[in-house]
């Protein structure tokens, strides 16, 4: 990456890889599969891109927590719907 200028939407998008790492790991699952599961859920869009501004200001952990909670919130919510 050397020689290239950093660009808002880069850094957004490295911010956002580390934080679905961080919250993968603390899951105990793949990256992948949080990112199927936070699609699912409209996640992505609907909080880590909408709501980046005040969340990059926390630490990685915060957020990871904020999104692992937020996500469970979301499925158990679906879940309640489908039944």
């Amino acid at each position: 990456m050397e020689g290239q200028a950093r660009t808002p939407e880069g850094d957004q998008m490295r911010y956002m890889v580390f934080v679905i790492e961080a919250a993968a790991r603390k899951m105990g699952i793949s990256p992948s599969e949080l990112v199927e599961r936070l699609e699912r859920q409209n996640l992505i869009d609907g909080r880590l891109i909408r709501f980046y501004d005040v969340l990059h200001t926390q630490s990685v952990e915060y957020v990871a927590d904020d999104i692992i909670e937020t996500l469970q919130n979301y499925e158990a919510d679906e879940s309640v719907k489908e039944s």
